[in-house]
């Protein structure tokens, strides 16, 4: 797979994808990772990627030329079927199905976006989707670029070593495993007692059915408690439903 991001800050990229998953995927020809900086692909002296909006607004909006011109001189090279995104505010909200999805294109194009925004020709005629990680604003896209290629690369097989990490994760479920689109259950390491705080006896237990449908309920706590927006998209089983009952009397209590 490859990966490729257009940013006025390419700089900022050699930190996250020299550490961890990313740097190792690298490594092992998982995925391939261009940086691009939008500045080369000007035609004038000064670099110009920005220009005042029209209508009279506040601030300034990436320009069209140089972003086409990005796309379509990287979609040149790779020679690949590609998708590409522009990282927005307005955009859809990428969640862990969107990962998913993603981990099985070719080629991904993330465009990011900087000051007031972009020109809307890039999100109508150049981008096949826009795309946010959350509702709340950031001072440009290089965030959620690093975000999208973190949450992508780790879904590539091999990437983790143990492919069941990934699928026992929070919104992921395999067979026997949470609820698919909750929350992961809690987790716990050596010491066995840390200040008068256990471990939960199950986990010492060596009983692999009940540590399994511990962390089945305590993933469903979990979610219930922090996440119980999640719930509402969720086909519930018998054994959930009654725990739901029980979390909700011990509520009102």
């Amino acid at each position: 797979m490859r990966i490729d991001i257009v940013t006025i800050f390419p700089e900022f990229f050699s930190g996250p994808f020299e550490h961890g998953i990313l740097r190792r995927a690298q490594k092992s020809g998982l995925v391939q990772l261009g940086v691009h900086d939008l500045r080369q692909f000007t035609e004038d002296r000064h670099r110009t990627v920005d220009d005042r909006p029209f209508g009279g607004e506040e601030g300034m909006v990436l320009k069209p030329e140089p972003l086409f011109w990005a796309v379509e001189q990287i979609r040149e090279q790779a020679g690949a079927g590609s998708r590409v995104i522009l990282l927005s505010a307005q955009g859809r909200l990428f969640r862990q199905a969107l990962a998913a999805e993603l981990s099985e294109e070719q080629q991904l194009i993330l465009l990011c976006g900087r000051y007031e925004g972009v020109d809307e020709r890039v999100a109508e005629h150049l981008a096949d989707e826009e795309i946010s990680i959350g509702d709340y604003v950031l001072s440009g896209g290089e965030l959620a670029a690093a975000v999208i290629a973190d949450a992508v690369t780790r879904l590539l097989p091999g990437a983790l070593g143990n492919e069941a990490s990934a699928v026992r994760e929070s919104f992921t479920a395999g067979p026997g495993e949470t609820a698919a689109g909750l929350l992961d259950c809690p987790h716990y390491t050596r010491p066995a007692e840390f200040r008068e705080m256990p471990v939960p006896e199950v986990l010492l237990s060596g009983d692999h059915r009940r540590i399994r449908d511990w962390r089945r309920k305590k993933a469903f706590e979990k979610t219930w408690k922090n996440r119980p927006d999640l719930l509402s998209g969720v086909r519930l089983d018998s054994e959930q439903r009654q725990w739901l009952s029980e979390l909700e009397k011990e509520q009102v209590r």
